[in-house]
């Protein structure tokens, strides 16, 4: 039974990143471009449940891991020519896990709230930095830069179409879940869960629990920052308001939406809130997060395991 479980995964897994990767030849210039931020957006959503899922710790903080990914890549292409893909990947990921580095050393220490707290004050400090470090950062106003061409190191460079773009994000985005799925299904993952279900416990058996989480927070910024990676490259800017703090209330939201815990609930989330955003906007202009936040209630009322965890209900029944 295990085995057809596995098998009918990964055909439904084949499936799904097979329609991803035709959707754009198929999809209109501004679905196939959204669909290609939901990718992105579904990889930060998906980078914050290895805390808020797996080690049952919530983080208002992915906005600045987030930021600092968008800012390292644009230093990268902003200082090298001609603009190299790779450099402005490596840029990114080192800022973010340096900032998470920082940020985990500190709020580690804490739990419950006060980790959560601690983490939103840590952005907001990032922010403010970014905002009025005019000279650096651009301030209000951002960076704006080429975007670089996709290329193998030495071997082959050309200049990234929408549709190559949206299967490099893909591609990012896959490898990153099989990554994060590994490392949650690890022995390291399974820790991560003990300390998930009774923190005192882990620590009485003899694991050290603070390098654990702190290396738990490192990950999910490193992989929240290749998503900023991502969304700079798509639109070439980089902005302080993706450092602000309602895009980590965001992220919090797309894990509730699509499932907590699951990896693949927050993508769904993501897709799922941005949706309701895009359509709602059409019809009640500034308004409505009116009717987001009202449809946002209910699911946490009546669909409290998300959209994933109600689907399987509604199957296994």
């Amino acid at each position: 039974m295990k085995k057809q479980s596995r098998k009918a995964y990964w055909i439904g897994f084949g499936v799904v990143v097979a329609l991803l990767g035709v959707a754009p030849l198929v999809l209109p210039e501004f679905w196939r471009r959204f669909l290609t931020e939901i990718l992105i957006w579904g990889l930060l959503a998906m980078s914050s449940d290895l805390l808020i899922g797996y080690t049952g710790m919530i983080s208002f903080g992915h906005s600045a891991f987030f930021g600092l990914g968008m800012y390292g890549a644009a230093a990268a292409l902003l200082t090298v020519s001609p603009p190299n893909l790779w450099l402005a990947v490596g840029y990114g990921l080192v800022g973010a896990a340096g900032v998470a580095l920082f940020v985990a050393y500190f709020s580690t220490r804490l739990r419950d709230i006060y980790f959560a707290i601690t983490t939103l004050i840590f952005s907001q400090i990032f922010y403010v930095i970014i905002f009025t470090w005019t000279d650096v950062t651009g301030g209000e106003n951002g960076l704006t830069f080429r975007r670089p061409a996709l290329s193998i190191p030495w071997i082959y460079a050309t200049p990234f179409t929408n549709e190559t773009l949206h299967w490099f994000v893909l591609a990012v985005v896959t490898a990153s879940y099989l990554v994060l799925r590994r490392i949650t299904q690890s022995p390291f993952g399974m820790v991560l869960q003990s300390i998930r279900e009774n923190e005192g416990r882990t620590r009485a058996i003899g694991y050290p629990v603070e390098r654990y989480k702190v290396a738990a927070v490192m990950l999910s910024g490193v992989f929240a920052g290749l998503a900023g990676v991502l969304y700079a490259i798509q639109n070439r800017f980089a902005a302080p308001d993706f450092v602000y703090f309602l895009v980590s209330g965001e992220t919090v939201i797309f894990n509730v939406m699509g499932g907590i815990g699951t990896l693949v609930g927050p993508i769904v989330g993501a897709g799922f809130f941005l949706l309701l955003r895009e359509a709602f906007s059409r019809f009640f202009t500034e308004y409505y997060l009116i009717p987001v936040g009202i449809i946002f209630i209910a699911m946490v009322i009546f669909m409290p395991r998300g959209l994933l965890g109600f689907g399987r209900s509604w199957l296994n029944r």
